[in-house]
């Protein structure tokens, strides 16, 4: 009997330890386990998470950890998104990243009591949508980075490309969080301007192409959208339209104008994705309590002109770049494409 509970324990033992060295067969190094979810497939929030992913690989091999990334899309849906964060939960992650808004305040809820980390990109107001309690000391379990837009600095380049436009359309989605004060901001100061605010909304690709559709209608001069993610999966559908109907159409992100928006203003995502990924190691590595990491900003001074667009509306890219020059960090082209790895 005693041989074979010492059979057993040695064969305890051995799984034991195979279980162990399982986290990294080939190098033996700590492991961290992050999910990480986004909220809609976009060029915007695909090219965070693409840079997020890589940042974290890049850091692991540095320091000599792995990072076993999870990653997953909700595409919108709140009830997805309930199922991949409960996922990720019964995975036993060790933090989660939740890019935009509405998969930031999910993880944020969900991990109250387990007091998880979670580490939001591209929240565009993360004090106004209630994530943190401030900027410089966000308090709770969360940190991470902000996409907030200038708004009166793209207002700025409407009125530098045509002083005379009296009648400006905003589109956005109501639902959308990243859009609530940039809206409010802009009508404010439209209007202070004298200028006829009109605005359309949409929900999903059909509505917002009839919202652009009434628009041109309206007789709009110029459109104006900030970094709302449900205009971002309808601009393909769109531009054309506007370019069609001489509208410029003015928007929060860059990747707006790589799907054929006139201009897109704001900031470097791929740079936002490489810092949430050093946030989130940084959290991992050094154990620090993510309440008292800052949120992040960025300074969103990039105009970047859609050249194709630009032609379209009979523009001259060369005489644009210099009217929007002292508006901007700078100013940069791009021509229509569906992904920013189609650019190659």
């Amino acid at each position: 009997m005693k041989k074979v509970i010492s059979v057993l324990l040695a064969l305890s033992l051995l799984l034991v330890l195979a279980a162990c060295g399982s986290s990294n067969p080939s190098n033996g190094a700590k492991t961290y386990k992050i999910g990480i979810c986004n909220y809609v497939d976009d060029a915007s929030l695909n090219q965070i998470v693409e840079n997020i992913q890589s940042s974290l690989l890049a850091i692991g091999e540095e320091k000599g950890v792995t990072f076993d990334i999870i990653i997953q899309n909700c595409n919108a849906d709140a009830n997805v998104l309930a199922q991949i964060i409960s996922s990720f939960q019964a995975e036993g992650v060790d933090l989660m990243v939740g890019v935009a808004t509405p998969v930031a305040a999910a993880m944020q809820a969900a991990t109250e009591d387990s007091k998880v980390p979670v580490v939001f990109a591209a929240v565009s107001d993360p004090v106004g949508s209630k994530l943190v309690a401030s900027l410089d000391a966000p308090g709770a379990n969360i940190t991470g980075t902000s996409d907030y837009l200038d708004t009166a600095a793209i207002l700025n380049l409407i009125f530098a490309a045509d002083p005379d436009c009296s009648k400006v359309g905003l589109l956005y989605d109501v639902g959308q969080d990243a859009s609530t004060t940039p809206i409010a901001e802009a009508k404010k100061a439209l209007e202070a301007r004298g200028v006829t605010v009109i605005e359309r909304t949409g929900t999903n690709v059909d509505e917002v192409v009839l919202a652009a559709q009434a628009l041109i209608a309206d007789g709009a001069q110029a459109v104006f959208t900030p970094t709302d993610n449900t205009i971002m999966t309808a601009e393909l559908s769109i531009y054309e339209l506007f370019a069609q109907a001489g509208i410029p159409h003015y928007t929060g992100a860059d990747s707006f104008a790589l799907n054929g928006a006139f201009l897109g203003y704001g900031v470097d995502y791929a740079n936002l994705g490489r810092v949430t990924g050093e946030m989130a190691a940084d959290i991992l590595l050094n154990a620090k309590d993510p309440g008292t990491v800052p949120v992040r900003t960025f300074d969103n001074g990039t105009a970047t002109v859609n050249t194709d667009t630009c032609a379209a509306l009979g523009l001259d890219y060369d005489a644009v770049s210099q009217v929007f020059a002292p508006y901007c960090t700078q100013v940069q082209p791009i021509v229509t494409a569906e992904s920013f790895s189609d650019l190659g």
